[in-house]
């Protein structure tokens, strides 16, 4: 790696992108130094699974461990949270009855983001009267602890009490446990299926960018998902896409401390037979800047978000293999239903009011927006079913 790539790097294939400012590109620049080395160290390769590690998590660096704001209209992306309260209030809703079941318990929420999302559930269930003696939230980024205390602090100061931050997963837990978008951000394999074999796809240095390159692969458990998926009949010559292993690993760690209870997540994927589609032949990374998205993960590191969809049925499989029951798999908009959205809707009051919630519910709702995109996957153990968020529709019959 050159002594001084950053200038370069930064400045590639920016294209219509608004460009970083300088203090942004100096940032850029340092985290592509250290990125460089580990390259260098490792012979001139990493896989894409450590580069997208390093790009989002480097300490004090990557994406999420940097102190940029990345959520709301300020940031780089919009959450369902952040669009509408009436998203988290119905979390609220489903989270109730499920503490209801559990005869008590906690909530703990992965990934926090700017604590919106928890803010608006504490308030729900302040009103329901169903409030729980904690409400734990697992986040690694200092500068988003940081943040999400303002936003407690400041829509709901007297609740801050009951809100405390985990460094890791507790070795028990009874409860609900909560992740938006939490999946979609781990470290992917990406894989390339030519001539009839499985090759890792990496990440090198060009001299001026980073750039792809086919490895050897390393993982057994790759080259067994790759083949199982290739047996279907699915993977055309030079078909690429990615495998969340992480994700897989991070749902089996819960179900380790889940003694009882039901974790709830939402994300943006499809079932393996949708993921996998012929026709998706370049893979579902997505990367997220200023409220642009693009699919080239290998500029403006740090600067980006960057995620991969997710593998439901991986996601169910893994949790099985765990000893957890499959409770729930619907989409975003039927999961709203049935947590009484509609009903919700119906408190706002003016005009004014109810043409911002119309405009809020159509975001939500709508298949080409978050309703069919994104899903909701309910697994855990001690609990009959799933709830009223899969009472609309519960489609596990497609995982």
């Amino acid at each position: 790696m050159s002594d001084s790539p950053d200038l370069r790097q930064v400045a590639r294939s920016l294209r219509e992108l608004p460009p970083p400012s300088a203090d942004e590109a100096a940032h850029s620049a340092a985290l592509i130094q250290h990125i460089g080395k580990e390259i260098s160290a490792a012979g001139g390769a990493i896989s894409f699974a450590r580069y997208m590690e390093l790009a989002l998590y480097a300490p004090g660096l990557g994406y999420y461990s940097a102190g940029a704001r990345k959520f709301g209209a300020d940031g780089d992306f919009v959450t369902a949270p952040e669009l509408s309260p009436l998203f988290s209030r119905c979390v609220a809703r489903h989270c109730a009855a499920l503490l209801s079941a559990l005869d008590g318990g906690e909530v703990m929420e992965f990934g926090a983001g700017s604590g919106v999302m928890a803010a608006d559930i504490l308030l729900e269930l302040e009103r329901m009267q169903a409030l729980p003696p904690r409400y734990a939230i697992l986040e690694v980024s200092a500068d988003l602890r940081e943040r999400q205390r303002q936003t407690l602090a400041a829509r709901a100061p007297y609740l801050l009490e009951r809100v405390r931050w985990l460094d890791a997963l507790p070795e028990q837990f009874v409860g609900v446990v909560l992740g938006n978008e939490v999946l979609d951000a781990l470290p992917v394999q990406r894989f390339r299926w030519r001539d009839g074999r499985v090759h890792e796809l990496g990440v090198r240095w060009s001299g001026e960018a980073f750039v792809w390159c086919e490895l050897p692969v390393c993982s057994p458990r790759l080259e067994v998902r790759v083949r199982e998926i290739a047996a279907t009949g699915a993977l055309p010559e030079g078909y690429e896409s990615e495998v969340n292993f992480a994700a897989e690993d991070w749902l089996r760690s819960l179900a380790a401390m889940l003694q009882r209870g039901v974790a709830v997540l939402f994300d943006y994927g499809f079932p393996r037979h949708e993921y996998y589609h012929p026709q998706r032949s370049g893979g579902t990374l997505m990367c997220h800047y200023r409220h642009r998205s693009h699919p080239d993960p290998l500029i403006l590191p740090g600067l980006q978000d960057i995620t991969a969809h997710v593998d439901f049925s991986a996601m169910a499989a893994a949790a099985l293999d765990a000893g957890l029951d499959v409770l729930g798999f619907a989409n975003q908009a039927n999961y709203l239903i049935g947590s009484g959205l509609l009903e919700l809707a119906q408190e706002a009051g003016d005009v004014r009011g109810q043409l911002e919630v119309a405009a809020q519910l159509k975001r939500l709702m709508l298949p080409g927006e978050m309703g069919e995109l994104f899903k909701v996957l309910a697994v855990g153990r001690g609990v009959a079913d799933g709830g009223a968020g899969f009472a609309v529709r519960d489609e596990r019959y497609r995982l």
